[in-house]
């Protein structure tokens, strides 16, 4: 949330995958909850298995596990490790996330969750792990981004979207123009209509001159 009030502390900025919605000027929300069913078998899975599980509300996250895998995520996501019941969390969850090998995030999809939405994504920093983020059924970025849009009076059609990851293909599909990162999931470079440059070789600086130079023809 620190980089989107470097961004623009008076807009609309979209979380979780899409579930958290909020203007940071007026505090105005058009976030969707969590499950409260799923939401009670997830934790009870999490405290079975000993796996890590991490739910998000608005502008927090609760993360039970003291693992290691657990402590370089929240590194990662440059937050202060600190394990702490889930029932901690005081706003409603609006996301679940697993943090798994990449095996087990095989196994975990492979199964139905009626009632949820389920992406996969990755990062370059923990190459080894599958992220598995969970939102309510209908809940995607796209959806998010059409909300956006309508909040502002802006056609889909003059919106970029920049992504990389398989949970970016909703938002990339709704807008008029869908940039994928270097280091796209094959599916996400598809979808596109062009690409930049690698996240760690400057590949958002890159796309955020072509949204300059598109804006101003």
């Amino acid at each position: 949330m620190e980089y989107a009030r470097r961004l623009e502390t008076g807009g609309w900025h979209i979380f979780q995958n899409g579930a958290s919605i909020i203007n940071l000027a007026s505090g105005k929300s058009r976030s969707m909850p969590f499950p409260l069913a799923w939401k009670t078998t997830l934790i009870e899975q999490a405290r079975s298995s000993g796996e890590v599980l991490e739910l998000y509300s608005d502008t927090a996250y609760a993360v039970e596990s003291a693992s290691e895998l657990a402590r370089v995520h929240a590194e990662l996501l440059g937050v202060p490790f600190e394990p702490r019941a889930f029932e901690s969390l005081t706003q409603p969850a609006v996301r679940a996330q697993w943090v798994l090998s990449r095996e087990r995030a095989r196994e975990f999809t492979s199964k139905p969750h009626d009632g949820l939405e389920v992406a996969q994504s990755t990062s370059p920093l923990m190459p080894d792990t599958q992220f598995v983020g969970m939102t309510r059924e209908g809940v995607t970025k796209g959806n998010a981004m059409r909300l956006i849009a309508d909040e502002y009076g802006i056609a889909l059609q003059d919106v970029m979207y920049v992504g990389d990851a398989m949970n970016d293909l909703s938002a990339l599909q709704v807008v008029g123009h869908p940039i994928a990162m270097g280091n796209a999931d094959p599916a996400v470079l598809k979808a596109a209509e062009r690409s930049v440059g690698h996240v760690d070789q400057g590949g958002l600086a890159e796309a955020l001159e072509i949204a300059i130079a598109v804006s101003g023809r």
